[in-house]
């Protein structure tokens, strides 16, 4: 033969040049025809597994000689690749196996379906369900298949087959046949649950009912479906309206309905005292609702209890859904170091596991790289991210998808690359899908802030109007983050147009939400909230208000390490740490805060910043301080009267926080005012 001999198969083939069609040709008739009749049979039978050993290829061909097969086509040099170390298992080429299956389809077609048959018989008996899967599907053995997917349902929570794997499966099954089978209906819409399609699943969750409800006098089949029902997991169908409950505490939960969130998971509660799994979602789901109602402490203890109870029963793949969670409601709390904590200890745990890592852990680097970032740790922020992209690129989670694209904007705004963080921040809009999680930080909000930071006051504003808030809405946890937005938009507009309306009802709203933060113990929001404090009296100039608020805020701040809560405030948060600084206030931190702010700027250190701008007509009073002019001569040159040039004068000194003219002119030179 052309082949047998060459240790190089693979650089053979691909040194053909020519169509396709012809590379098929050639291997056809200058190897497959020149086979005796029985390896001839032997490798089109095989041909429809992707990987095969002898006990397979014995079930697929039925018959007994697969070991000597596998070695007459080794030693023959027969395109067969080995994948082990002892010769167990086998591939053919990939080249090969196309010629191989064309052919089989060509002169064979029949057999195709009996051959996946065969093989999935055999890895069903062997406990391979996805291949078992596989195969009865290729045969069109629907019935089979529906079977052996609704088996395979557990094992989407248990993360061994990948819900995105299983969804393919199952929408491959003639709808009716689905129907008829309740068990795996409800594994379905569980699924859609997770894609964010909850009209969709609460659809199936009512066809599974119309069964349970008439079980009394429906007869369960084991086999052909028929207008009767189907099961074939008798224990999940016996935990059937438990599990109908927990989908549809998590639809109430997504659609922000507490009460009926409350309600459902009180009724698994009830229901499942026997079933830990579905006790703990429950419990799970009351969480969430201590969580957006701002009971932050009852629900860092479900969630902390959850997490364990995970992890003692070896499901990582929940138990890092709700270490993050956990982190999250950590940082709220101020807890910065222990939420840090949390995920690394379960990190370190994941990888002592060994091969292969959860794809869930890709969330637990995305998480991880946000509190990372929120310390300053840019670097390790980037790595996380990058390992998170990398498995969720094979996890396929949906909701992974969108929340990458937010922490990656995060890390883009620290980088000062503003244009790239709002782009980030539109793909994560497409891609958001609904989730029992609370979205305490809307995307619109975000990048408010982000227009805010860039002078687009005129957007924020637009933000404002479309989410209809208002300063005299009562607070609460869900809406802070938008209304600490709000506060932001207010400050921007004072500084541009010099109403003090603007300033005084950013105030009020701030005290409010301080005090509610405060009452709640949210540590976390009472730092944010105090620095808006800070910077709001700071913009009108009152300096000794805003160094209380700011002095808190270090005080609070300082032994969690955080770090972009400050600097992402810009340069007038650097102005309100120099003044910090000259007060002795936290002297440490407020360097290692101010040096933050020259690595932003691309600097050593940072200049001296003012905490309110001078106007234009200050900065032309200034320039004119700076020549040999007199009072009266400079009052004369901008027609004004001495007074009002006095009055300008004054102002000036004391945004450059001097108490003379040539102080002035010196601080205006280093400042690059003049």
């Amino acid at each position: 033969l052309s082949v047998q001999g060459r240790e190089d198969i693979a650089s053979f083939i691909q040194a053909f040049t020519g169509s396709h069609r012809f590379v098929l040709d050639y291997l056809v008739d200058e190897v497959l025809q020149h086979q005796p009749e029985h390896i001839r049979s032997f490798l089109l039978q095989t041909a429809i597994l992707d990987r095969f050993c002898a006990p397979l290829c014995n079930a697929v061909t039925e018959r007994e000689d697969g070991r000597e097969m596998l070695d007459v086509l080794e030693r023959s040099n027969l395109f067969l690749i080995p994948l082990d170390d002892k010769r167990q298992l086998y591939r053919y080429h990939h080249l090969f196996a196309d010629v191989l299956q064309t052919h089989l389809m060509e002169v064979q077609p029949g057999r195709v379906a009996a051959l996946h048959g065969r093989a999935s018989g055999w890895y069903e008996r062997n406990g391979l369900r996805s291949d078992a899967i596989r195969h009865a599907l290729a045969a069109k053995d629907f019935l089979g298949a529906a079977g052996l997917i609704e088996l395979a349902g557990p094992a989407t929570e248990d993360g061994s087959i990948q819900p995105a794997t299983w969804l393919g499966w199952v929408k491959k099954l003639p709808e009716e046949l689905v129907r008829a089978r309740p068990v795996l209906n409800v594994w379905y819409a569980l699924i859609l649950l997770g894609s964010g399609e909850l009209e969709t699943a609460e659809s199936r969750f009512k066809d599974a009912e119309r069964w349970l409800e008439s079980a009394d006098t429906t007869k369960v089949q084991q086999a052909a479906p028929s207008a009767e029902m189907v099961v074939v997991d008798q224990e999940r169908f016996k935990s059937l309206p438990a599990t109908i409950a927990v989908g549809r505490a998590y639809i109430a939960q997504t659609l922000g309905n507490i009460p009926d969130t409350v309600r459902y998971a009180s009724r698994v509660l009830e229901l499942t005292e026997a079933d830990p799994f579905r006790h703990s979602q429950a419990s799970m789901l009351l969480g969430m609702t201590y969580w957006a109602s701002g009971d932050l402490q009852a629900a860092g203890r479900v969630f902390a209890d959850y997490t364990m109870k995970l992890r003692i029963a070896g499901n990582i793949p929940d138990a890092i859904s709700t270490s993050v969670v956990l982190a999250d409601i950590r940082l709220a709390l101020g807890q910065l170091h222990e939420a840090i904590n949390t995920l690394e200890q379960l990190l370190q745990f994941v990888m002592d596991q060994g091969e292969p890592i959860p794809l869930d852990a890709a969330d637990l680097h995305r998480e991880l790289s946000k509190l990372h970032l929120e310390q300053g740790n840019l670097e390790a922020a980037a790595q996380h991210l990058q390992k998170s992209k990398e498995l969720g690129e094979k996890a396929q989670l949906p909701v992974l998808r969108y929340r990458l694209c937010i922490d990656q904007a995060r890390l883009k705004t620290a980088q000062g690359d503003l244009e790239g963080a709002l782009a980030l921040l539109d793909e994560a809009q497409c891609l958001y899908i609904r989730s029992p999680l609370p979205d305490f930080c809307p995307i619109s909000a975000m990048k408010a802030r982000i227009w805010v930071a860039q002078g687009g006051l005129t957007k924020a504003q637009g933000w404002v109007r479309e989410r209809c808030l208002s300063v005299d809405a009562a607070p609460s946890y869900l809406s802070e983050f938008e209304h600490l937005t709000l506060a932001r938009v207010l400050i921007a507009q004072y500084k541009s147009d010099r109403r003090t309306g603007s300033t005084q009802e950013a105030l009020g709203l701030l005290d409010r939400l301080l005090k509610a933060a405060e009452e709640g113990g949210r540590m976390g929001s009472v730092i944010e909230i105090l620095v808006l404090l800070a910077l709001a009296h700071a913009a009108r100039g009152n300096i000794t208000p805003a160094l209380a608020s700011m002095g808190r805020a270090l005080a609070l701040a300082e032994p969690e390490g955080y770090l972009r809560l400050f600097v992402d405030e810009g340069l007038p948060m650097a102005a309100l740490l120099q003044e910090a600084a000259k007060h002795g206030i936290t002297p440490n931190y407020v360097r290692q805060l101010l040096a933050a702010f020259g690595k932003v700027e691309g600097r050593t250190s940072v200049p001296h910043i003012l905490i309110e701008p001078l106007s234009e007509r200050e900065l032309e009073v200034l320039r004119l301080l700076r020549t040999d002019l007199n009072g009266p001569e400079i009052a004369r040159e901008l027609m004004v009267s001495l007074n009002t040039m006095r009055t300008h004068t004054k102002n000036i000194y004391t945004k450059l926080g001097v108490n003379n003219r040539q102080m002035a002119i010196r601080r205006a030179e280093e400042l690059d005012l003049l």
